[in-house]
């Protein structure tokens, strides 16, 4: 049986770096051992010519079928993965950020295990500044039956490694706007409903990280986000009384401590140190 087709999304904006778009992309179609069978790219509001320009050039020379999604006004990402997932045309989805970089045997190792019938699988990733021989750590999952455990307390998938399936994310209520917490609110509203979940633990994509990328983890409005989430959270009965606290103190004062601090308890809760 020839392998059941999927559908790559990537979201863009005017802040994305027209270098690292056309890397996410060649990287996610061009090299890799099992491309998906289109490309959705959402553009979320104005970008710069130049990056209007390497769009086009994209998909033009674009082994697989692009479908361009723009927007006229910035909606923000979960509206724009939303009109994202109302555009392809495969029930299986395959997300991709516009700075990272999927490894070669990204797809084929995951998709893989959607054709066995899970609804959502997501990877280990590396981080890297620069490029990818210039690899920070590795960030490793849980798999199985500790995801939803570890899922009370963190998210439990890289972000932007997820594949999954479309008619899952819309039964459990799609992307819905919650801050920078989008995705986690709906990877916790697929587990709580039942979905069938799982990660690969090895890494599969490369993440780009600069030197801000802690300090965006924290201040008041990561805080707004945190506290609004885990309300939801508690709303739904996905955590109880006493987990809704410890979150609150716990995941509330790490957005408030200094930036140093932050990066050395992040590493060392969902790192290990590669150099």
């Amino acid at each position: 049986m020839a392998d059941a087709p999927f559908s790559l999304l990537l979201p863009v904006y005017g802040g994305d770096v027209p270098e690292h778009v056309t890397s996410a992309f060649r990287s996610s179609v061009d090299e890799q051992t099992r491309q998906p069978a289109e490309v959705v790219i959402v553009r979320d509001g104005p970008v710069s010519h130049d990056l209007e320009d390497a769009l086009a050039s994209l998909a033009a020379a674009s082994p697989v079928p692009v479908n361009r999604v723009n927007l006229e006004a910035n909606m923000g990402l979960a509206t724009a993965l939303e009109r994202g997932l109302d555009a392809v045309a495969h029930d299986v989805v395959a997300r991709m950020d516009a700075d990272d970089l999927s490894l070669p045997p990204r797809f084929a190792r995951q998709v893989a295990r959607m054709d066995e019938g899970l609804d959502l699988i997501g990877s280990g990733l590396v981080e890297f500044h620069g490029d990818l021989t210039h690899v920070v750590r590795s960030r490793i999952p849980p798999t199985g039956a500790a995801i939803a455990p570890f899922a009370r307390f963190h998210s439990p998938f890289n972000h932007p490694t997820v594949v999954f399936r479309r008619s899952a994310v819309r039964s459990a209520g799609g992307f819905q706007p919650l801050g920078r917490m989008e995705d986690y609110w709906l990877w916790a509203r697929m587990i709580h409903g039942g979905a069938r979940v799982d990660n690969v633990a090895e890494p599969l994509l490369g993440y780009r990280v600069d030197a801000g990328a802690y300090e965006r983890r924290g201040g008041l409005e990561m805080l707004r986000s945190e506290v609004a989430v885990q309300r939801a959270f508690r709303s739904i009965g996905f955590t109880t009384r006493a987990e809704y606290a410890r979150n609150i103190v716990v995941r509330g004062g790490y957005r408030l401590v200094p930036t140093v601090v932050r990066r050395n308890l992040y590493r060392r809760v969902f790192g290990s140190k590669q150099q």
